[in-house]
């Protein structure tokens, strides 16, 4: 994955939504490996690789993950329409957009 879509990432996230949660999101990325991010309580890790015990796996491209955030694609209908896939907590996901709001 760009480094520019993880960094703009970071610069995103928003600790209060992420105030109390305990999570490893686990991205499988189609054109650039795999990435996880761990959110504890109010803090972001992002590290390359796979996490043993992800709360959610998601497998989808980066351009579909930056459509996503930046609500240029609907992340109910890319998961419908197989462009993103998920396991896991599947709920967890909803909440990537409250964790990295675009204002």
């Amino acid at each position: 994955m760009s480094t520019t879509t993880l960094d703009k990432l970071k610069a995103r996230f928003n600790p209060e939504a992420a105030k109390g949660m305990n999570e490893i999101f686990q991205f499988h990325f189609s054109d650039a490996g795999s990435h996880y991010l761990n959110i504890q309580d109010g803090a972001l890790d992002v590290q390359e690789g796979e996490h043993d015990d992800p709360s959610v796996s998601l497998s989808l491209s980066t351009e579909t993950l930056k459509g996503i955030m930046n609500g240029d694609i609907n992340g109910m209908t890319a998961f419908m329409t197989g462009k993103l896939k998920a396991t896991g907590n599947v709920m967890l996901a909803t909440k990537l957009t409250s964790l990295f709001p675009s204002k």
